[in-house]
């Protein structure tokens, strides 16, 4: 690795001037599991000058219940997320997708910061020594779109040219259909709107803005959620495609849903259309199967992914009948 600054920030107003002072050419360290294999590599054009480290920031890993719901702490781990016995009640897709990211020893480093925050996986814009400049980096085409695009979006790209790399995070599905909204060092951002394209961007973050929280409202009575990845391996992979859902009832008819797909888009995807669908409806294999089509209706496959659709078709089809009643339930009844 090349020489660098490191600097324990002792607040996140510290951390924030830093940053600043070197005009978006340092990077935040917390769990570092992204971070550091980039700067192994050497993938990026600009190698970052300072780290600035805030695990040295007291309070940031906190998970507490307050009035109007829940507040996670940037540095909260995703094996601690995926353990809280209040997130896996209320927040069940959340603790789902945090124990189905990585492995359990990146699970015990890596924060919900970190996994919202995290780069695209593209081969192309990840190959060692910058050796492709991409559309991403400022460069002049997606090579990707001629190239190896197995695991890329399914949904049209993003990038004046037309970037076709997914974002790869686990927790993002989770928290924009709990409803979920990020806190920064400046900011409340809905977690449906934190994620943005851009040359070097992957969220709306400017270069001196720290995220310092995530908060998830009370769920409406008769809520449940749930949370489903497919992936080559079980563990340690990144999704192909994964999918979370929050779904209100009252009685057994759909009053309102939110499910969300990720790693098929270059940013985390509500499946608008399958949401509209499920109102009304009781879930069952026939509402569910049809919502999964209707989410991939307007899919826009390249050459080397047209398997992706089937796969999230079915993906939403089963992550919505897991948010149904419990049939243990329905027998005591």
């Amino acid at each position: 690795m090349k020489n660098f600054e490191h600097f324990n920030a002792r607040s996140i107003d510290e951390a924030a001037t830093l940053l600043g002072r070197y005009g978006g050419n340092a990077a935040v360290i917390a769990g570092g599991t992204d971070l550091l294999g980039k700067m192994k590599d050497r993938i990026l054009p600009a190698y970052p000058e300072a780290l600035i480290n805030i695990k040295t920031v007291p309070g940031l890993d906190a998970i507490a219940e307050t009035d109007d719901g829940l507040s996670i702490g940037a540095l909260a781990t995703l094996a601690g997320i995926s353990a809280h016995p209040v997130i896996l009640e209320k927040y069940t897709a959340l603790a789902q997708a945090a124990g189905r990211t990585a492995s359990p020893q990146l699970r015990n480093m890596g924060t919900i910061a970190g996994n919202l925050c995290q780069d695209i996986r593209c081969w192309y814009y990840r190959a060692a020594q910058n050796r492709f400049s991409c559309l991403r980096k400022g460069g002049g085409r997606c090579y990707a779109l001629k190239g190896d695009n197995r695991f890329h979006s399914i949904f049209g790209g993003s990038v004046k040219g037309g970037c076709v790399a997914v974002h790869p995070s686990d927790t993002a599905p989770a928290l924009i259909a709990l409803g979920g909204t990020v806190i920064t060092s400046r900011r409340a951002v809905k977690a449906s709107d934190f994620f943005k394209v851009s040359v070097n961007r992957t969220t709306v973050l400017e270069a001196d803005e720290i995220v310092t929280a995530v908060h998830l409202p009370a769920p409406a009575p008769g809520t449940r959620s749930a949370f489903m990845k497919f992936a080559l391996r079980q563990s340690i992979d990144f999704p192909i495609v994964n999918c979370a859902a929050a779904i209100t009832c009252e009685g057994d008819a759909v009053t309102r849903a939110r499910i969300c797909l990720n790693a098929v888009s270059v940013v985390p995807r509500r499946a608008a259309a399958a949401e509209q669908l499920m109102a009304g409806r009781n879930i069952d294999e026939t509402a569910a199967d049809a919502a999964g089509a209707a989410a991939v209706a307007d899919a826009e496959p390249l050459d080397g992914n047209a398997w992706m659709v089937p796969i999230a078709r079915t993906l939403v089809k089963r992550t919505l009948l897991a948010c149904g009643p419990d049939p243990a339930e329905d027998e005591s009844s």
